[in-house]
């Protein structure tokens, strides 16, 4: 059996890109930055054997528009699961600790 194919809308590539130049600055270290990227990246990844793995989210309007969430670190990582394409589709990437239903 194939696994599934993972999609990123422009809005979720852009926001880890801020992501890895905000840990950069932070950290001083680029290479900080792209380990936490690799790290993100991998857990992604496991979506294409595993795509249901994530939890629904805890509000309902995501919980209804179909969202799931990955968590990773202190990243959450929201995508739809598509079967009948078997598509994964990462909508966004955004820090836990921030209030994210806009940002999605």
């Amino acid at each position: 059996m194939m696994g599934y194919t993972i999609n990123r809308t422009e809005k979720a590539s852009d926001q880890l890109h801020e992501i890895l130049q905000y840990i950069a600055a932070d950290s001083g270290s680029v290479e900080i930055a792209l380990s936490y990227l690799g790290k993100l990246e991998r857990a992604i990844m496991l979506l294409c054997d595993q795509p249901n793995m994530g939890r629904v989210p805890r509000y309902l309007a995501l919980k209804r528009q179909g969202y799931r969430v990955l968590i990773v670190e202190r990243h959450l990582v929201f995508y739809k699961v598509d079967d009948a394409t078997r598509t994964v589709t990462i909508h966004a990437v955004v820090d836990g600790r921030r209030e994210y239903r806009n940002l999605i």
